[in-house]
């Protein structure tokens, strides 16, 4: 028997702790932060590892496939330029009556410079009916005139067809060169006419070295143009030649450069050359008749530095190591001080709900556990028939509330360094020269980007001209054809196919507006036109104007002007990997800017080191760079001037770019973001559960204190219900059953008095 009362005690607490609610309360937020605790920890000591040469690596790669990248942005733009110019030449010659073969062929040459050769021929008999420039492959021109040669590929290239004209191909010459074939139909009279013309594959305007060298090649690995070293008949070149021509076929990522692109490293250890492709494709939906050519662009640099190793492995197991152990605290104090505290609670106000009072409250450490206890000891007292009395607030301890806030400051003494101060990469991080000229190079090819797009919009401007002068030569002099319907048909084509103006009209030689197509003409009133250029129109306002002249033949002054959308503008300096770039005039005035970071018309560049760096890239034709190194940090600084004359010969426009040095994979900066997102998960951690715990605990445990006081002095009007199913929704429980035991036992001496 004497054995027998322990078990039986036993059995009873058992049974008592099996009525405890196991969902919400204290446990799951404590069990959580652990948890999370060591998730992060493991995660600490795993990313803060050593980063070695191969993440310099990483980082040059990285810059080597951006450059191939914008080579074949601007490859595919060139050829889809090509192509789309000469069927909208042939669209504009379009008539009643046909045009006679020579004369079209003269006025193209006159306007366009960018084909080798053009001709006239008949497509049923394949006559030649003229010819200009070098001999033009006829054979290869009809092969495909009903685009029967190419249905097994015509989700390719279909978009390459326009009005059944076959779409674009590449044939070999003789001497070996690759040649672009591009055919269009000329619609005019009773019998049909193909216009044909054949352009050079040339690499992309990339500034090559002595270590640098850019190769295109075609879906079969075959390389069909080249600049820099001869590097094409190398294992790792022809390997980079395969790799690309391989992946021109995959699906281009969503937002991402239109075609497949990567990188690799080639070579041995000690003579390393780092390689970057990209596919000249489309993206899925987009309309690009050079996208279905399977044309990829490869580049390669020798990479001639060493990095230095970034030792962290240790950092990252010692602050693992620390975190176990406060997590381990943590829990302990939270364990102690709020979770057993409140299960304890509730078996003391169950066994008082029951009517077990032989034994009185045990006391209770804490402020609020102390508050509950010392009411619950009242309401013993008073089921066993004394008064209510007013029990006070429990004086010393500290309050549950204070116990979370000091866990959570403990936690972020751990996470708040990591996040702010540790392992920062400062300014003197060694940034490798190939990732500067890098930066120049692509700044260099963005500008020649920018004035190859002007200078192709004056082109097809000085087409509508050559059409609009032929307009008026029909009219023997009479110059109804800048006014007429036909003029206004021409110049509503040209804007609705041609998404770089906002505007299209004629001027006559005072400057007035004859006719026009699209926005409100931004033509200084009463200014005559200006000659055959591209023209910045205004230095302040809220957009700028920049508009494309070409004077009509024969058309006494008359003009035909193409104003540019500035979006266009925009589009044509933005580019993934560059930083912040900058369209800006000749007084470093900017013009346009990239779409993700903005810009104010005509504002200055920000940074003196800007403005120095636009002056000396007017000397340099290559463009010049520099690495700018602040107290704040490093960037990268690049500025490239047009060259190359035509029509915008006299803008002394420049592409200006700035990229700070954090944004590269360099392992100093890896490093600093790996710890820095160590202790943000830190943070995260502590305040989700920590915060989970005081709404879910800490509040309803300091109201439950105050309704156990107000129970214990006398208050048995104010029903008591739970909020939550937990521990301390459990203790209300109890709380209101004692509240009616009372409620019960004060009704017959009420009777009585």
């Amino acid at each position: 028997m004497p054995l027998s009362a322990p078990r039986g005690a036993r059995r009873r607490k058992l049974r008592r702790r099996a009525d405890m609610p196991l969902l919400g309360g204290a446990r799951p937020p404590i069990a959580a932060l652990l948890a999370l605790l060591l998730l992060v920890a493991g995660a600490t000591a795993l990313v803060l590892g050593d980063h070695d040469r191969s993440a310099v690596d990483k980082a040059v790669l990285s810059s080597q496939q951006r450059v191939a990248e914008d080579g074949a942005v601007a490859l595919r733009a060139s050829l889809d330029e090509s192509v789309t110019d000469l069927q909208r030449a042939a669209a504009l010659f379009a008539g009643p009556e046909a045009v006679p073969a020579d004369t079209v062929l003269d006025k193209l040459g006159k306007v366009y410079n960018k084909w080798r050769g053009l001709a006239v021929i008949d497509p049923g008999s394949g006559a030649l009916l003229a010819a200009r420039g070098e001999t033009i492959p006829l054979a290869d021109s009809l092969a495909d005139k009903t685009g029967k040669a190419d249905q097994g590929s015509g989700k390719d290239q279909g978009s390459g067809k326009k009005d059944g004209a076959p779409v674009p191909r590449l044939v070999k010459l003789p001497s070996g060169d690759t040649r672009m074939l591009v055919t269009a139909a000329l619609r005019g009279g009773d019998k049909p006419r193909l216009l044909v013309a054949s352009g050079t594959l040339n690499v992309p305007g990339i500034s090559t070295g002595e270590n640098r060298s850019l190769l295109v090649v075609d879906s079969a690995g075959t390389v069909l143009a080249k600049d820099g070293p001869s590097i094409s008949r190398t294992a790792w070149a022809k390997r980079a030649a395969k790799t690309a021509a391989a992946a021109s076929g995959k699906t281009p990522e969503p937002g991402g450069h239109p075609g497949a692109s990567g990188n690799l490293m080639g070579g041995t250890d000690k003579h390393r050359t780092a390689v970057g492709y990209a596919a000249a494709g489309r993206a899925p939906g987009e309309s690009s008749p050079a996208g279905g050519l399977g044309l990829s662009v490869v580049t390669s640099v020798k990479v001639t530095e060493d990095a230095k190793a970034v030792r962290t492995q240790a950092f990252g197991l010692v602050a693992a190591a620390v975190l176990l152990l406060l997590a381990v605290l943590v829990t302990w104090i939270l364990v102690r001080t709020v979770q057993r505290p409140l299960i304890h609670l509730y078996l003391e106000s169950r066994r008082l709900g029951r009517g077990e009072l032989d034994r009185p409250v045990r006391s209770f450490r804490g402020r609020e556990p102390a508050r509950v206890g010392a009411a619950l000891e009242s309401l013993r007292g008073q089921l066993l028939g004394g008064r209510p009395t007013r029990t006070g607030r429990a004086r010393g301890g500290i309050g549950t509330r204070t116990t979370v806030i000091v866990c959570g400051v403990v936690l972020l003494a751990w996470a708040a360094p990591l996040l702010l101060l540790l392992n920062r990469a400062g300014s003197g991080v060694t940034v490798p020269k190939q990732l500067v000229e890098d930066q120049r190079r692509r700044t260099d090819t963005a500008a020649d980007r920018v004035r190859k797009a002007l200078n192709e919009g004056w082109a097809d401007v000085a087409s509508v001209a050559q059409i609009v002068g032929a307009g008026g030569d029909k009219e023997s002099g009479k110059e109804q054809a800048d006014t007429g319907s036909g003029a206004k048909a021409v110049l509503q084509t040209t804007l609705r196919e041609h998404p770089r103006y906002r505007s299209v009209y004629v001027l006559d030689a005072d400057g007035k507006v004859l006719t026009r197509a699209g926005a409100a003409p931004r033509h200084p009133a009463g200014r005559k036109p200006y000659a055959d250029s591209v023209a910045q129109l205004n230095t302040s306002g809220k957009e700028p104007a920049v508009a494309a002249y070409a004077a009509v033949p024969g058309g006494k002054g008359r003009t035909v002007v193409g104003e540019y959308d500035p979006q266009f503008l925009i589009s044509m300096v933005t580019r993934p990997g560059l930083g912040q770039v900058w369209l800006v005039d000749d007084k470093h005035r900017v013009l346009a800017a990239d779409r993700q970071h903005g810009f104010r018309a005509f504002s200055k560049l920000p940074g003196g080191h800007l403005d120095d760096l636009a002056t000396k890239a007017r000397k340099d034709t290559n463009g010049t760079s520099l690495l700018h190194r602040t107290s704040g940090g490093s960037s990268l600084a690049a500025a490239a001037a047009f060259t190359g004359g035509g029509a915008v010969r006299d803008l002394g426009w420049q592409v200006v770019s700035e990229q700070p040095a954090s944004w590269l994979e360099l392992p100093e900066y890896t490093a600093q973001r790996h710890t820095m997102l160590a202790g943000l998960l830190g943070v995260t951690a502590a305040v989700a559960c920590l915060g989970w715990l005081h709404i879910i605990v800490v509040r309803p445990l300091r109201t439950l204190a105050d309704q156990a006081e107000a129970l214990a002095g006398g208050d048995r009007k104010t029903v008591l219900f739970p909020q939550h199913h937990d521990e301390a929704g459990a203790v209300v429980r109890n709380l209101e059953l004692i509240r009616q035991q009372l409620r019960t036992a004060e009704r017959p001496t009420a009777g009585r008095n």
